[in-house]
């Protein structure tokens, strides 16, 4: 086996968001940097999610922003009060990327694409000497601490004096991010919290004629509840009916309080209301209204704006005899139950939760059990709905741990770490 030493360099081990941001914080403070990933080119989750207008951040005030990490707010904050929104887009100005604020809040770059803005940022990276070494697949470490990684021309050792791992998650696995890190460091006693799927659709057991006749189909305008008291959720969006259930922004915005109630009680109902803009008052009225030689399908379409796939959605949900009673119509229009029985698998997840618990880090996103290693990214027992979120955190999450990682340097005079306790 191959092995090279280069005790006052870093290694940063996993070349998307937040890898290659601890290694521009590395380069930034003047340490040599070398970047290993095991697939053929740099940042390929991060093209792919771009596909369809790359959303970096978002522009809402600094402790809305921050509230949307939920539990882990607090653990996240120093690392999004050192990078957050602002800095994101700045950061991208400086790469020549345009950004501007859409209608919703979200921040795109001017040209929509993440092509633009990852070239100019590996070029700027190898021009402050960041060296990628793309094929390697990290299988751990030898007892020296030397780093080692399978290429296609055999298995090659690299010893470092830090390492800043940027692995992701376990969603999108033919990109990258297959979570084989996991028993890696769960062998060397790294508290993992386990992985599950975040940014997911959820399965619903749709009946044949439903799924034929509207999967695929947005649903727009409407408003989504579930649970009650302090645990009560509501919000208002769209979302898209599916072959197997839904999914979409407003799905996806749910997501882990669905994932969570459907792991505690085997399912979960969500309320939807189809007319969020009507009273229920209202919309029995217009219910009673005579219909004449209408249909009941056109009644509803002229009456309260409800047809094509919500017109489904009540035929899949509504008891025959109901339709016949505005009132009892009405009830179901404002409060129209779905069932999710599970949710998708975790490789088609946008997202994923669970990872290294942040009770196993020091303030700088060290390992306690692995002194000079450091973590950031999707790695991290971390989630957060779509949205600019995912990325800005992973970016800030980067950007700690590369610093982390260059002061640990300067504190041990730029010496190797320790090899990983047994």
């Amino acid at each position: 086996m191959a092995q090279l030493t280069a005790a006052h360099s870093a290694a940063v081990v996993g070349a998307g968001p937040a890898g290659l941001m601890a290694a521009e914080a590395l380069a930034e403070a003047g340490i040599a940097v070398d970047v290993y990933d095991a697939m053929p080119s740099a940042g390929r989750k991060f093209l792919l999610a771009g596909i369809g207008g790359l959303n970096i951040t978002h522009s809402e005030p600094p402790e809305r922003f921050l509230s949307r990490y939920g539990d882990r707010a607090d653990a996240l904050a120093p690392m999004l009060a050192s990078f957050g929104a602002g800095a994101v887009r700045d950061w991208a100005a400086g790469l020549g990327i345009e950004t501007f604020v859409g209608s919703s809040g979200r921040v795109f770059p001017k040209e929509m694409k993440a092509a633009p803005l990852l070239r100019a940022w590996l070029h700027r990276l190898r021009g402050q000497g960041v060296r990628l070494h793309m094929r390697h697949r990290w299988r751990g470490w030898k007892d020296d601490g030397a780093l080692v990684f399978d290429t296609p021309s055999g298995a090659v050792a690299r010893r470092h004096g830090a390492t800043v791992l940027a692995l992701g998650g376990a969603s999108w696995p033919r990109l990258g991010s297959d979570a084989a890190w996991v028993p890696l460091l769960a062998a060397r006693g790294v508290d993992i919290v386990p992985l599950a799927p975040a940014n997911c659709g959820f399965e619903i057991g749709w009946s044949e004629h439903f799924r034929g006749r509207h999967a695929g189909h947005p649903v727009r305008a409407v408003t989504m509840a579930l649970g009650d008291g302090r645990d009560a959720w509501r919000r208002s969006g769209e979302f898209v009916v599916s072959d197997y259930g839904v999914e979409g922004s407003l799905i996806y915005a749910a997501s882990a309080r669905l994932r969570d109630a459907i792991a505690r009680d085997g399912g979960v109902t969500v309320l939807l209301d189809l007319t969020p803009g009507l009273s229920l008052e209202r919309v029995a009225e217009e219910l009673a209204w005579p219909r004449g030689s209408k249909s009941l399908a056109n009644h509803l379409r002229a009456r309260v704006r409800v047809d094509g796939v919500k017109a489904g959605l009540l035929r899949e949900a509504v008891p025959a005899a109901d339709f016949h009673d505005p009132a009892r119509l009405a009830r179901w229009i404002k409060s129209l139950p779905l069932t999710l029985r599970a949710p998708r698998p975790i490789e088609e997840a946008i997202s994923s939760a669970g990872g290294i618990s942040f009770a196993g880090l020091d303030a700088h996103a060290m390992l306690a059990r692995l002194p000079g290693v450091f973590c950031a990214g999707e790695m991290l027992d971390w989630e957060a709905p779509t949205g600019g979120y995912l990325l800005t955190a992973c970016l800030a999450s980067g950007r700690w741990a590369g610093q982390g990682a260059a002061r640990w340097l300067a504190l041990t005079g730029h010496g190797a770490p320790a090899a990983p306790a047994s």
